[in-house]
């Protein structure tokens, strides 16, 4: 038997024949020169084919289950049909003599490269454009497209990274676990999983090796991969099947042994989140992103438009907390009205809060329109502000919200300068929630979509624990000088896994938010434990000197783990 590690980005444990993604198309040989065909007619089937692969991801979208993976689909098919790309192109064929695949590999290439240079959110989108590619010569040479292979018995499937377009088309009744050797905790696989539910493992850089056939125990909560399993992995597989009913239900209900009420709320994004979330039982909304309005449009939304959408999301929601971030725009989501996709580091750059700058009133409209929902529905609204970084900005944000009459004004904790600061930024507003997918990233100065860097892109990060620490000292402190009750979140993909869970709490976090699928498991592991019991694998975490050992150790006291086959 042979064991490989990687990182854990969604529980289940499956036991399946390995099974590898077709190896990507050929590169076109250096100076395939047009033969008998004409620059114009060349240019033309290279449009033809962009306009057929387009016309194919469409369709793919459109048939859909999941909103993500149609997303996911209508933008890749977006970029099958880029103007600009298309254009290079065309001038390499009319200019060199390029045949029309390898003037489209050079385009392709050269875009990529751009990309990854811009570092953050853009150079995954490197990813895409390379997807877009393949496609594209497949079509150009008449071979069949890129594609999760096709197999009667269900199998576990491993590749480097899963193009967007191929996890959002997987079937999760043959695809029995995802296994990549690149990617990170953020990659396209990593949530596209988790929205599924399907077991995965990313950055198990060894798997490579594997040979295709193979059966394999995979554990994606503990990011283990085993070659020929046994009768105890097997066991294993047996314990998480028996084990599921206890996972699935959530009475709407967070609360720890000794009856501590720790709520639990949703993330979402989409109307249709948010109906998801209210059926599985969530206290609330922790963290709604707005982005969703604003996202694939030239132009800013109108008040108007903004107010209906919200409006649809609170709806949901009636006599319950909803936490609404102003627009997270900036990096990870440039907008073509709002930020600069010139800049050099878009992740340190004009994001979130700070696009205020550029284009003033964008905030002030936003908080205007979210005020409207407000008024028009009986949730409890919270306002929040992203990329947060001074006591001043806080301060400023929490009197643009009172002008907008929001009564509730808090904002994230995702540089380290906010969780350092907390106990000042904490005098001008009521609430702070730890984005804790940005403040790992930041803490630990490791871009978050390198796979590369995953393992220092863990929350488990004791550095990362302390940054928690700190931002509940600072609530404390605030609220003992006098500025009344002082709530702080979790609403970064760590709030969902259980024992790191176990762990927010017992350094004092008051509530928890992750997507609708993490609330049964997370409130089944709190169950288990008192107040007392938190606190000491919390300070047992903090003290480990890297977050594999804070890890092993908090789950090596969390017996129920085990038996809930977590």
């Amino acid at each position: 038997m042979q064991t490989l590690t990687g990182v854990g980005v969604c529980a289940g444990r499956v036991i399946g024949e390995l099974v590898s993604m077709p190896k990507p198309v050929s590169e076109p040989a250096t100076g395939l020169s047009l033969q008998d065909e004409e620059p114009e007619a060349a240019v033309a089937r290279l449009q033809e084919a962009a306009a057929a692969v387009k016309a194919e991801l469409k369709r793919r979208a459109e048939a859909a289950t999941e909103k993500d993976a149609a997303d996911v689909l209508k933008s890749t098919a977006l970029m099958a049909g880029d103007k600009a790309l298309l254009k290079n192109a065309a001038k390499l064929i009319t200019g060199r003599g390029l045949a029309p695949e390898r003037a489209l590999w050079e385009a392709a290439s050269d875009y990529a490269d751009q990309m990854r240079a811009l570092g953050g959110y853009m150079a995954e989108r490197a990813a895409d454009i390379q997807d877009v590619r393949a496609r594209l010569v497949c079509q150009l040479q008449g071979l069949p497209m890129p594609g999760i292979p096709q197999r009667d018995e269900p199998f576990v499937l491993t590749a480097e990274d899963l193009a967007p377009a191929d996890t959002a088309t997987l079937d999760p009744t043959k695809v029995l676990a995802l296994v990549t050797s690149g990617g990170g905790p953020q990659s396209h696989t990593a949530i596209l999983a988790r929205n599924l539910g399907l077991p995965a493992v990313v950055a198990a850089r060894d798997v490579e090796g594997v040979s295709d056939g193979t059966e394999v125990y995979v554990d994606g909560a503990t990011g283990e991969i085993r070659t020929e399993p046994g009768a105890d992995e097997r066991e294993l597989v047996e314990a998480w099947v028996r084990s599921a009913g206890a996972r699935s239900g959530f009475d709407g209900r967070g609360v720890l042994a000794d009856g501590t009420e720790i709520p639990l709320l949703a993330n979402v994004g989409t109307p249709e989140d948010a109906r998801a979330a209210a059926a599985a039982g969530a206290q609330g909304v922790g963290l709604l992103r707005t982005e969703f309005c604003f996202l694939g449009r030239d132009q800013e939304p109108s008040v108007e438009e903004q107010v209906e959408q919200y409006t649809a999301i609170l709806a949901s929601f009636p006599g319950k907390k909803v936490v609404v971030r102003t627009l997270d725009a900036g990096a990870d989501k440039p907008l073509p009205f709002l930020t600069d996709t010139s800049e050099p580091n878009p992740a340190l750059g004009v994001r979130g809060y700070r696009t205020d700058r550029a284009v003033p009133g964008v905030l002030a409209r936003q908080l205007e329109a979210i005020a409207r929902a407000e008024e028009a529905t009986d949730a409890e609204v919270w306002v929040m502000a992203p990329m947060i970084a001074t006591t001043t900005e806080a301060q400023e944000f929490a009197r643009l919200a009172a002008a907008a009459g929001l009564r509730v004004p808090g904002v994230m904790v995702e540089t380290p300068s906010a969780a350092v600061t907390a106990d000042q930024i904490l005098r001008h507003v009521q609430f702070v929630s730890l984005g804790t997918n940005d403040l790992t990233q930041y803490t630990m100065a490791a871009d978050r979509m390198m796979g590369a860097l995953a393992e220092l892109n863990n929350p488990w990060q004791p550095a990362v624990l302390r940054m928690v620490r700190s931002t509940v000292q600072g609530a404390r402190e605030a609220e003992a000088e006098g500025a009344g009750p002082r709530n702080v979140g979790v609403c970064g993909e760590a709030a969902a896994d259980p024992a790191l869970a176990v762990v927010l709490v017992g350094l004092g976090v008051h509530t928890l938010s992750m997507s609708a699928r993490g609330l049964a498991p997370v409130a089944a592991v709190l169950r288990s434990v008192d107040m007392g019991t938190a606190q000491a694998l919390a300070a047992l975490a903090v003290q480990q000197p890297s977050a594999e050992e804070a890890a092993a150790a908090v789950r090596a006291e969390l017996g129920v783990l085990a038996e809930l086959g977590l």
